[in-house]
C-alpha cells in the first residue's frame, strides 16, 4: 500500500472518530456539552474536506499511471 493510501485511510479514520465524539455530545445536557459538539462538528467538516481532497488527488494520481 502507498503512503497517500495510508494518509488517505487516516483522514477517513480522523472523520469517524471527530463523528462519534460530537454525536456523543449531542446526547449530554447543558451548554459546555452543546459548545463542545458544535466544534466537533466544524471540526468534521474540516477533516471531511481534506478527505476529499486527498481522494480526488489519489484517484488523479492513479489514472495518470503513477
Amino acid at each position: 500500500m502507498d503512503l497517500l493510501m495510508v494518509i488517505l485511510l487516516l483522514a477517513m479514520a480522523a472523520v469517524v472518530v471527530v463523528l462519534a465524539i460530537g454525536i456523543s455530545n449531542f446526547g449530554k445536557g447543558g451548554m459546555a456539552a452543546a459548545k463542545k459538539s458544535n466544534k466537533m462538528m466544524r471540526l468534521r467538516i474540516l477533516f471531511q474536506f481534506i478527505a476529499v481532497v486527498l481522494i480526488v488527488l489519489y484517484v488523479y494520481l492513479r489514472g495518470q499511471g503513477m
